[in-house]
């Protein structure tokens, strides 16, 4: 009897092992089982098919125990993996290593115990017999407790020497990682539950007057809440110490007892109901009937149209049919205002999942979407969320599909979710929203084309207007000296007028930190990273220099490293160096800050967001982060302090994402009754991409950059793959790429660009290539895949080149 497996390793292929009868009859496909791999590792594999074929290539090794009862894993998830391993040109091990929450993938730690319990003092060292005297006290320890006990001192040798002596036993364990939330209750004895105990049992308690009125205060609290009684809520109501409730269970009075609990509830306080606009309620009506022909429908709504409620109608429809729901959302800043908004309406049906949340938080939506527990009815999360156990899903909701952050960039599997959404809902016969305001070119394109379906809600809610936009032309500003820091003139005028107003600015700059370099006045010499190829940046407030790739950093430095002049300048400027120019301007105004530094906490996100609604801070600042669909009622004003950075990026879809992220900002400003301003200072007033969004001309933009998309080989006319190597070594690194690409274009027939360096040509010094493949829409994408992979497969099988990391990132 055997059963082939996946691990969690970047190996593409399944392994088997051996299984006696009765594990044979356990064992179901979806269920994990712990597996020796190697010499002396386990691992947590994952049961994909039963057989009884042998494999003719190796002795299979037996698996050492069945962790679950049931599977975790659905039929229809196994085939979503294959999927995405062959789509996207990875393995499955690393699908399914990033598809489980770690809690659910177990770690293997090496275990000790001892050999004999009797040793001469004399044959050991010092540090071994602490090792040894800690066994005298427990059966074993990891090699984790050993690190302790000998405060991180060479602990692999001192284990090495006590093994080689023969005192010490070493076998590998897998320990379960996740437990569930207990939470302790208190209730009476069985034997005190008839009214007429009642004297009895204070006779029992005598004079212990404090146990007595603990009792009393049981009864009332049960009294009053009709539920089971919490132990932490007895003592803090009461006012007792958790010693008088210990007297009380030693005496068999009360009983202890525990209860798994999920890590998150939602409160339901603030029901609220949604009325649709008759705008609203046409588009709600035109999706419906949409669905009926088409499987994916492209919801394009203005920004503020009130696309959310939109949805919220549409998941009711949904869920009165009982069927899962997964709202897919670009960032984990947005769930916060989100969250918020679907609990109030649907209750506690409603699930979240990402990585601020921790593991055993994740299993526990794992296991209440596997068991379509009316807890998880509605998933609300990032990317991730694609890989739970849905088995009665009806509806994916993308809201902000055109954003950037729905592509996983690394580690593999590097989808793009937005288009594995739509594979995923076709597996389940389930049906597709796309939401945007400014939708991304390929969904448009495809809409247009009537591969998708296409609803547009050109107004925003009750009327209100779309805010106004007034350029800046910089170069004309410095010029006359009407600049105060960053901030032109009129800038300052329209913040001073709305702050007298008690309205809310937001300002948008999309670099963190206080500016990118530094630099020598007297020779030009600007900090690197010595691993990476980029200039360091500056922070004030740590007075200190920082790679943002590797983390490298040192002190602000107080002369030249070239020269060693003193007269050293920043350049550039960041969301830090912004705030502290407004904290000059506007002392007494409240001025907060919103990036990747100030948000790293779990609960940053919400603190940040919950004191701008509440009207608590004046001025927000922020990178890209303030333009993923944030809601605030009184923020009128906002600024966008240099739209040329978002221009002059070194990529094919610069323009696409500028107009985007521009048209996105623009969106949070006068969003209810109070009309909103937008002020975009530019160096580049008459610039299309920029004149396109002060037109609010989306379909202008679309056209002009499908034109070039058709003359430079782009999608949506080509699929692109692109191919990173990297290595410690350049020549070799030149060598290897340059061999590659000639391999490539022989058995190939499209295009291909390369090998080149990128912008960022070393990071963690590693040197990096990439090749670009352009594959036409009318080739066969899988023959293609096929042979790229064949290629790759004769590449790693030449000696020289073997130590070369590659990297695939399909649809790049």
């Amino acid at each position: 009897m055997f059963i082939n497996v996946i691990l969690p390793l970047a190996l593409d292929k399944t392994f088997t092992y051996a299984v006696n009868e009765e594990e044979y009859k356990i064992i179901l496909p979806g269920m994990r089982v712990a597996v020796p791999f190697g010499k002396s590792k386990v691992y947590t594999a994952l049961v994909v098919e039963k057989h009884q074929i042998p494999p003719q290539l190796y002795e299979p090794k037996d698996i050492q125990q069945i962790i679950d009862d049931t599977p975790v894993v659905t039929l229809i998830q196994l085939e979503y993996w294959k999927w995405i391993a062959s789509y996207y040109l990875c393995s499955i091990g690393e699908v399914y290593k990033s598809a489980l929450p770690s809690a659910l993938i177990l770690e293997s730690e090496t275990i000790l115990t001892a050999e004999k319990k009797t040793f001469e003092h004399q044959e050991v060292t010092d540090e071994e017999y602490l090792v040894l005297e800690a066994l005298q006290h427990q059966s074993s320890i990891t090699i984790a407790e050993v690190s302790k006990i000998l405060n991180g001192k060479k602990v692999i040798p001192v284990v090495q020497s006590l093994l080689q002596k023969g005192l010490l036993l070493m076998n590998e364990e897998v320990q379960e990682q996740y437990k569930p939330k207990m939470v302790k209750y208190i209730k009476l004895h069985d034997e005190f539950l008839q009214a007429n105990q009642l004297q009895e049992l204070l006779q029992v308690l005598g004079k212990a007057e404090k146990q007595k009125e603990l009792v009393m205060h049981y009864f009332q609290l049960f009294a009053k809440e009709r539920k089971p009684v919490l132990s932490k809520l007895l003592l803090e109501s009461s006012g007792m110490s958790s010693a008088v409730l210990k007297n009380l269970v030693e005496k068999g009075i009360f009983v202890e007892y525990f209860l798994n609990q999920d890590r998150v509830i939602f409160s339901n306080e603030e029901a609220y109901t949604i009325h649709l606009s008759q705008a609203q309620d046409v588009a709600l009506k035109n999706i419906q009937k949409s669905f009926k022909s088409q499987d994916v429908t492209l919801f394009h709504g203005v920004t503020a149209s009130g696309k959310t409620e939109v949805y919220i109608k549409l998941i009711e429809t949904y869920l009165s049919n009982d069927l899962q729901v997964l709202f897919l959302l670009p960032e984990i800043a947005l769930t916060t205002q989100l969250v918020q908004r679907l609990t109030a309406y649907f209750g506690n049906q409603v699930a979240v999942f990402h990585s601020k949340y921790n593991s055993h938080e994740r299993v526990e939506v794992w296991q209440h979407v596997l068991q379509q527990s009316d807890k998880a009815k509605v998933v609300i999360g990032v990317r991730s969320a694609l890989f739970l156990p849905f088995s009665k899903l009806g509806l994916i909701v993308v809201d902000e599909e055109h954003e950037a952050t729905y592509k996983q960039q690394d580690p593999a599997p590097r989808y793009h979710a937005r288009d594995a959404a739509v594979v995923l809902a076709k597996m389940h016969k389930a049906k597709v929203l796309l939401g945007s305001a400014t939708p991304s070119i390929e969904s448009y394109f495809n809409a247009k084309a009537s591969k998708y379906g296409l609803v547009e809600l050109n107004e925003r809610f009750n009327n209100v207007v779309l805010p106004e936009i007034y350029l800046i032309d910089l170069k004309d500003k410095y010029f006359r000296k009407r600049m105060d820091g960053h901030f032109s003139d009129e800038l300052i005028e329209r913040m001073q007028e709305t702050l007298a107003n008690g309205e809310q600015i937001m300002l948008f700059q999309n670099r963190r930190g206080y500016s990118p370099y530094i630099e020598c006045i007297t020779c030009g010499h600007v900090p690197q990273c010595p691993n990476c190829d980029v200039s360091l940046t500056y922070y004030k407030f740590r007075d200190a220099l920082k790679c943002h790739y590797c983390g490298y950093h040192i002190a602000k430095p107080t002369h030249c490293h070239q020269c060693h002049s003193l007269d050293l300048s920043t350049k550039g400027f960041g969301t830090e160096q912004i705030e502290l120019e407004l904290k000059k301007m506007f002392p007494t105004k409240r001025i907060a800050r919103m990036d990747q530094d100030t948000t790293r906490g779990k609960f940053a996100f919400e603190k940040l967001i919950d004191a701008v609604k509440n009207q608590e801070i004046d001025i927000l600042i922020g990178t890209q982060m303030l333009a993923k669909g944030l809601d605030f009622e009184n923020v009128t004003l906002v600024g966008i302090l240099n739209a040329d950075n978002l221009l002059n990026q070194p990529y094919y879809r610069a323009y696409e994402r500028a107009f985007q992220m521009m048209v996105q900002v623009a969106g949070r400003s006068g969003r209810k009754e109070k009309k909103g301003s937008v002020v975009i200072q530019t160096y580049n007033p008459l610039h299309n991409t920029i004149q396109q969004v002060v037109n609010h001309n989306y379909v202008a933009m679309f056209n002009e950059q499908l034109y070039e998309r058709s003359n430079f080989k782009y999608p949506p006319y080509y699929r692109l793959i692109q191919i990173k190597l990297r290595n410690k070594d350049y020549e070799k690194l030149k060598d290897g790429s340059t061999w590659l690409y000639n391999v490539l274009v022989q058995h190939l027939a499209v295009p291909i660009l390369g090998p080149e360096e990128p912008v960022v040509n070393r990071i963690r010094n590693e040197y990096i290539r990439t090749i670009l493949i352009k594959i036409p829409n009318n080739t066969n994408l899988i023959n293609t895949k096929k042979l790229i992979t064949k290629v790759l497969m004769s590449f790693d099988a030449v000696p020289q080149y073997r130590a070369i990391k590659l990297t695939l990132n399909v649809d790049y």
